[in-house]
C-alpha cells in the first residue's frame, strides 16, 4: 500500500520561507513515477504546484512559483522535499503530496492524474 506522510509547513509572514516534506513509500521511489505537490485554497479548486520524477532529476513548476520554490529529492530517504521561498499571502492553501505510477510529462497535470495523496499540511502567509 502506498503512503504519503507529508511534515512541515505552518505560518510565515510575506516574505518569508517554509519547507514542506513528503515521505513516501519505497514502492514509489522503485520505480519511475512523479511525485509532487498539489494546494488548494478555500473557495478555489485544488491547483498543480511542484513535481519532480523518481526516475531522475526532471522537474514541474506552476508559472506562479517558478523561481520562488523548488523541489528535491533524497532517495535514500524516500522523501522529497518543497521549499518555498519569498512566501506571497496568496500562496496560503493545504498543501498536498501526491503521486502518480509513471511520469510527470512536460506540463502539469490535473488531480485527477493522481492515485495516491497525502493527509495535507497547512502554509499560512499573513501580509
Amino acid at each position: 500500500q502506498v503512503q504519503l506522510v507529508e511534515s512541515g509547513g505552518g505560518s510565515v509572514q510575506s516574505g518569508g520561507s517554509l519547507r514542506v516534506s513528503c515521505a513516501a513509500s519505497p514502492y514509489i521511489y522503485s520505480s519511475r513515477n512523479c511525485l509532487g505537490w498539489f494546494r488548494q485554497a478555500p473557495g478555489k479548486e485544488r491547483e498543480g504546484v511542484a513535481f519532480i520524477y523518481t526516475g531522475g532529476r526532471a522537474t514541474v513548476y506552476a508559472d506562479s512559483v517558478k523561481g520562488r520554490f523548488t523541489i528535491s529529492q533524497d532517495d535514500a530517504k524516500n522523501t522529497a522535499y518543497l521549499q518555498m521561498n519569498t512566501l506571497k499571502p496568496e500562496d496560503t492553501a493545504m498543501y498536498y503530496c501526491a503521486a502518480r505510477l509513471g511520469g510527470c510529462g512536460l506540463s502539469l497535470r490535473s488531480p485527477q492524474d493522481f492515485s495516491y495523496w497525502g493527509q495535507g499540511t497547512q502554509v499560512t502567509v499573513s501580509s
